[in-house]
């Protein structure tokens, strides 16, 4: 019988490993997209039997195939993940998720065909530019070259069989030679092998023949951590981090990929576990990333200060709020200018309606922060809040001349332009496509077209990235609405009100 699926995913996280003795594992790995949260048997769905599969059977058959590529069991898995990409339902969130992940995995043709299956370029395109340039070979893998390397890399990263792969690898010179991924492999297995020379030589030889990769680059800075001289890793990082990547999810990876190199290169213990924290901060492991600062506290307030902060960003993320503004309070003791204790403060306030409030401490955030447009962009929420919807507009705009990657000021530009509202909201989730408000809104704009089905295929995005969000189930009622499904539309607005008790529009569609 397969494992159940919360196992599949575990092994990702490497849960039983020390926190402070990661390895390749814990820097390249692929991770479930679909937040797989199922248990599985082998009997279920092994084949889907539908033209459509639903989102427990997304999950499901996703976690079989990948079972099957971690037992090296390659070219089954191969099978199976494309006729999952042929069978789910027709949303391109489904397969800009799956053609990330089988890249991720080494599988580029499955992810070209995810990707061909994509309907709206305008949401589409950056994401998809960004998994080519952060992945794809420069060379074109043949069929049978796609599953021999895909089966060294299973080999490699899950079975403890780095040398032996490696080894049969750089026999094959004709492959190396011509091939810029081989090479990468060939990296990856000596790099496992502690063959720090070896694996430096080889990803050299990969980053030459196709400079643009930046999962090469990636690698390398790994290998120079671990070499001696691990401070050339941080030049490395600094290079991916000029790159220009249009998405938030791949912006968030390359923080990632540098808090790691960070905790790999620090020699101070506590600087150790803050990075490694932040490390699990950016990959979404929240737990982890709580636990480790709990160990990272010393006598220096200088340290002490960034893990309170710190702290209180995760509680707050974690739903946490009174040791989020706990955390928060004695950073900003320590430390006035603290900008993570500054936006925790504000955004509790925020929370709690307290805009006034809210507003002096993203202010002051702001006046801090040169780099990051973030304490501009909450200014801007909270000024919208106070009414002041002039002067929000003029910080979009302002934010927008200079940062073209900032999803949050289109979407507040949309709601404050509608002459540009349908494109804005777009460029918004083609920016992050985890950002449901964005599809919301897009399905709120197709109901107020006409074009319902549309609005269904928005709305089935939203859900699948939160099912319990009230506003889903308003619009979908509206959508019912409109086609004259009167006794589902009015369990969908009962559904809304249940979720939201105070939801002024669901209650007015059903007089109460």
């Amino acid at each position: 019988m397969i494992k159940k699926l919360v196992s599949l995913i575990l092994i990702f996280s490497a849960c039983s490993v020390n926190a402070y003795a990661l390895n390749i594992n814990d820097l390249i790995k692929p991770v479930n997209p679909l937040e797989t949260k199922f248990p599985v048997d082998k009997d279920i769905i092994s084949v889907p039997k539908k033209a459509t599969l639903t989102k427990n059977d997304i999950h499901n058959q996703y976690a079989i195939a990948l079972n099957k590529y971690i037992q090296s069991n390659v070219k089954s898995s191969y099978s199976d993940f494309e006729v999952l990409i042929e069978s789910v339902s027709p949303l391109d969130y489904v397969y800009l998720q799956m053609a990330e992940k089988m890249a991720d995995l080494g599988f580029f043709n499955l992810s070209e065909l995810s990707m061909s299956k994509l309907q709206d370029e305008d949401i589409s395109y950056m994401l998809s530019e960004d998994v080519k340039h952060f992945y794809f070979p420069a060379v074109k893998l043949s069929p049978n070259d796609e599953i021999y390397l895909a089966e060294m890399y299973s080999n490699i990263v899950y079975n403890d069989q780095s040398r032996e792969v490696t080894a049969e690898l750089v026999k094959n010179t004709a492959l190396l030679q011509k091939n810029d991924y081989a090479n990468y492999i060939a990296a990856l297995g000596y790099l496992k092998s502690n063959n720090i020379i070896d694996a430096e030589k080889y990803i050299d030889t990969a980053i030459s023949k196709n400079p643009k990769n930046l999962n090469y680059k990636k690698l390398k800075a790994e290998i120079l951590a671990q070499s001696n001289k691990p401070q050339n890793a941080l030049k490395v990082v600094d290079d991916i981090k000029k790159q220009n990547l249009l998405t938030t999810q791949f912006k968030r990876k390359v923080d990632s990929i540098e808090q790691y190199t960070l905790y790999k290169t620090k020699k101070n213990e506590f600087e150790k576990k803050y990075h490694l924290a932040y490390y699990f901060y950016y990959e979404n492991e929240l737990n982890k990333s709580m636990r480790t600062l709990q160990t990272a506290f010393n006598t220096k307030k200088s340290n002490n200060k960034n893990v309170y902060a710190l702290l209180s960003r995760v509680y707050y993320d974690l739903k946490e709020f009174e040791k989020a503004e706990d955390n928060a309070t004695k950073a900003y003791k320590l430390d006035k200018s603290n900008v993570i204790a500054l936006l925790v403060l504000g955004d509790l306030a925020f929370r709690d309606n307290n805009f006034e409030a809210a507003l002096k401490y993203y202010e002051n955030a702001a006046s801090k922060e040169k780099q990051s447009y973030t304490p501009d962009i909450k200014v801007a929420d909270t000024c919208q809040k106070l009414g002041k919807n002039k002067k929000a507009l003029e910080i979009y705009s302002k934010i927008l001349r200079t940062h073209s990657d900032c999803y949050e000021a289109y979407y507040n530009m949309a709601l404050l332009d509608k002459t540009r509202e349908l494109s804005y909201l777009k460029k918004s989730v083609a920016i992050n496509l985890q950002f449901k408000d964005g599809w919301i809104d897009l399905a709120r704009v197709a109901i107020g077209a006409n074009k319902l089905n549309l609005a269904s295929n928005y709305l089935a995005i939203a859900k699948y990235i939160d099912e319990n969000d009230f506003r889903y189930y308003y619009y979908q009622g509206l959508v019912y609405k409109n086609k004259g499904l009167t006794g589902d539309a009015k369990r969908s607005f009962r559904k809304s009100i249940m979720l939201n008790p105070d939801y002024a529009p669901a209650k007015e569609e059903l007089s109460i």
